[in-house]
């Protein structure tokens, strides 16, 4: 066990604070309860640390993790004499005679894409600028930025006139030029090259970066230093891989364009050059705990990149409870504190079967008893391992369970969110007529379409106006009235058109509904209207640039170009328009930090569709703290804080709430109480709907990290592995043995948690403690 006495004023505090006091891994770390207190955290060390070294190099993080960090430093710096600001700092450790001047410091920018437009909101060059320069009021003379149209290439050229396509073939730096292009694409790449050279000498020269503050990668990486990176690495021009090209893709418009598009990065070398400087690297949630763990917890290891930070003194990780629940420190403390519940039971039986990879039936007691956690069970006998066999059958039972006489309204924070969640536990339900079916959409879900596929629709739908392929603008009333009507008929038309397997079909079936959407979103009285306003959106996408955020109009188009998409999936089982809503709720924006849902704006459309439709079962996104996109905690909250408003208006007692994941997280057995069996024909029916639905999809644009393909595969893989989990525990033969031919064919299996209302409030009020809850 290592003690603390190297932490900061600041950093003791907060330590004291978490309820330990001693840790077992490589690099000291600090547990907060969310993610504004790690932001508060560290932005009370940025500033204990400039008023010490008021002319420090120092180097600050982009992306969404940041957001508190900014909030509260801003905060404190402008607020530097309010009463409640002081108390707060002097409670924290930080009692400073004077504010710290951050005008002496010097700033390092550690990335950015290459080659990108600096001006353009999605370079990490902006956002330094944006938010640190201006923000926090620094010097920008004695400021190391990385800005691609001061890289002086061959023959004075402009980046664009070198690199046309904005692609970079690296391998120009190991063979012959093949073309007079690329002996000026060669030749540019090594001033690029001696570009960074002098970049990174700038670094040393400086003594190196005093207050480093990042954040890690999907793969654990360090500003764009990937898994494998040489732990000597300096500034340098460099590919990325898959995990944070699709991390990226959304900055970018698109794994289309991040797959191709090169990074400037400095190196671990570069970060861990100055071995005084204060190294913090901060994370959140729970999708980041096993990265989280392999730096803490692996000897250095350039599989895992920021093991690098063990050789720095002063390296500290700042994580949320979320982001720490792998730690070994972590899951010892869940196991021997508190009483002892079903779940750990349930948690520790599970996890032996996979360590040891043994089923449970043929487990021996010296199993159980020689695992640190099993043995810790009360009574620890085998009739304990038939007690998780026993409730994993239940869990089971619940999920084959027929339901009649309910109304379901599934919501979703973004388009398929419901259908890559819970898919084949809703089909059968639909085949009852005695229940009613409801599904919203809570927003727009713009982002996932790329201005290339608008583009490329807008371009199709005016050839068919052109060829009078439209015959509904010829109505006399279309452009006054008409144009509302017969939403379904189109979803029909192109749902016949999968049937018949035909591809121009289907892209007409496409341009009606796009033509009637521009009609609402414009306000179109004419065909020529109609033409024009084509050519003027096709003008506007193709001078965008890949992630430019689009003006509001742009944004609804895409928007109902998604909604079409889930009326088609549900449409499948007889699911009528009318019965499928889209709230398109006003926080979700675009921007890199999004607003809070509001009262009126947000929670006001939910609870007017809860009154409407009356449910008796609601199902929801249910991920925990900092997992999954920052949509679906909003909209969770959301949700949450109508049905509170809700209750108080009806009797609500046997509401039931079911709470699903997909793949951005995934419920652990012991979580989750109800398991649904999965047939090979479910995954082949959520195979076709999604790649014949999800048009702007399919091509996987904004893929999961986890893997390089369209998200039904995914959703796929992770129901097949949850399936093993539980063939683990209750052995194959029960499945191809049983009984029940649904049980027979099995061969994936999705958890999830159904609640009461109360239940669920009490879960999502935890929840928003631990996103946002109060810091003191």
């Amino acid at each position: 066990m290592m003690k603390t006495s190297a932490f900061s004023k600041v950093e003791q505090s907060f330590f004291d604070a978490s309820g330990r006091d001693a840790y077992t891994t490589m690099i000291p770390y600090i547990v907060v309860p969310n993610v504004p207190a790690l932001g508060m955290l560290a932005a009370l060390r940025f500033l204990e640390w400039v008023d010490g070294n008021p002319e420090g190099v120092i180097s600050l993080p982009t992306g969404k993790t940041p957001e508190y960090f900014i909030k509260w430093t801003s905060r404190l710096l402008n607020g530097w004499d309010d009463k409640e600001n002081r108390a707060l700092m002097e409670r924290h450790g930080l009692s400073l005679q004077k504010k710290p001047s951050l005008r002496g410091l010097r700033f390092v920018q550690t990335e950015d894409f290459y080659p990108i437009d600096p001006e353009q909101h999605n370079s990490y060059y902006h956002y330094v600028t944006n938010f640190y320069i201006r923000g926090f009021d620094l010097d920008p003379t004695r400021a190391l930025l990385i800005n691609a149209n001061e890289i002086q290439l061959a023959q004075g050229k402009h980046y664009s006139e070198v690199f046309p396509d904005n692609i970079i073939d690296l391998s120009l730096r190991n063979r012959e030029a093949g073309s007079n292009l690329e002996k000026l694409q060669q030749e540019s790449l090594f001033r690029i090259d001696n570009w960074c050279m002098s970049y990174e000498n700038r670094i040393r020269e400086m003594g190196g970066i005093g207050f480093y503050l990042g954040g890690m990668g999907p793969d654990g990486s360090m500003a764009s230093n990937t898994r494998g990176s040489d732990h000597n690495s300096t500034t340098r021009l460099t590919a990325t891989n898959f995990e944070n090209q699709a991390a990226s893709a959304s900055d970018l418009g698109g794994i289309e364009v991040s797959r191709n598009r090169l990074v400037i990065t400095v190196g671990l070398g570069t970060i861990t050059f100055n071995p005084d400087g204060l190294t913090l690297i901060f994370a959140a949630g729970e999708s980041k705990a096993q990265v989280v763990k392999n730096a803490l917890e692996n000897p250095i290891d350039n599989l895992y990149p920021a093991t690098v930070l063990q050789r720095q003194r002063n390296a500290r990780f700042y994580i949320t409870e979320g982001a720490a629940v792998k730690l070994n420190d972590i899951v010892e403390k869940y196991y021997r504190e508190g009483p002892w519940t079903f779940e750990k039971t349930e948690r520790a039986i599970f996890d032996l079967c996979r360590n040891i990879n043994k089923y449970a039936h043929r487990l021996e007691l010296k199993d159980l008893q020689e695992d640190t956690y099993c043995s810790m069970i009360p009574d620890l006998s085998m009739d304990r391992v038939q007690d998780v066999i026993d409730s994993t059958k239940r869990k089971i039972e619940k999920g084959l369970l027929k339901e009649k006489d309910q109304v379901f309204l599934h919501t979703g924070p973004h388009h398929d969110d419901i259908m890559l969640g819970i898919f084949p536990c809703i089909t059968p339900q639909l085949r009852e007529a005695s229940n009613k079916f409801h599904f919203t959409i809570c927003t727009s879900g713009f982002t996932a379409v790329t201005n290339e596929m608008l583009m490329n629709y807008m371009v199709e739908t005016l050839a068919h106006v052109e060829q009078d392929k439209i015959n509904m603008i010829e109505y006399p009333d279309f452009f006054e009235k008409g144009y509302m009507y017969k939403f379904d008929k189109d979803v029909s038309h192109y749902l016949n058109k999968i049937a018949a397997n035909d591809e121009a079909g289907k892209l007409r079936g496409l341009c009606h509904r796009i033509v009637r959407v521009m009609v609402g979103i414009y306000k179109l009285n004419s065909r020529q209207e109609l033409e024009e306003q084509l050519r003027k959106n096709i003008e506007l996408l193709k001078s965008s640039y890949g992630g430019q955020k689009n003006p509001p109009d742009i944004q609804k188009l895409k928007g109902m170009l998604r909604e079409f998409e889930e009326e088609l999936v549900w449409a499948h089982y007889g699911v009528r328009v009318r019965d499928i809503q889209h709230l398109r709720l006003g926080f979700y924006t675009g921007d890199i930090f999004t607003p809070q849902p509001s009262a009126k704006r947000d929670v006001e459309p939910i609870l007017e569709m809860f009154r409407e439709v009356r449910p008796t079962v609601v199902s929801m996104a249910y991920d925990p703290e900092g997992s999954g996109p920052d949509t679906h905690y909003k909209v969770l909250k959301a949700i949450a804080q109508a049905l509170r408003v809700w209750k108080e208006e009806e009797d609500l007692s046997k509401l039931r709430i079911i709470g699903y994941r997909n793949v951005w997280f995934k419920f652990a057995p012991s979580e989750a109480n109800v398991f649904t069996p999965v047939s090979l024909n479910s995954m082949a029916v959520l195979q076709k709907s999604f790649k014949d639905c999800y048009i702007s999809q399919v091509n996987a644009s904004f893929p999961s990290y986890e893997l390089d393909g369209p998200f039904s595969d995914l959703s796929q893989q992770i129901w097949v592995e949850q399936f093993k989990w539980v063939q683990l525990i209750l052995g194959k033969d029960f499945f191809y043995e049983n009984d029940r031919p649904k049980i027979r064919a099995t061969h994936g299996m999705i958890f999830h948690k159904e609640m009461t209302l109360d239940e669920f409030l009490m879960h999502a009020s935890e929840l928003e403690k631990s996103v946002e809850g109060d810091v003191k």
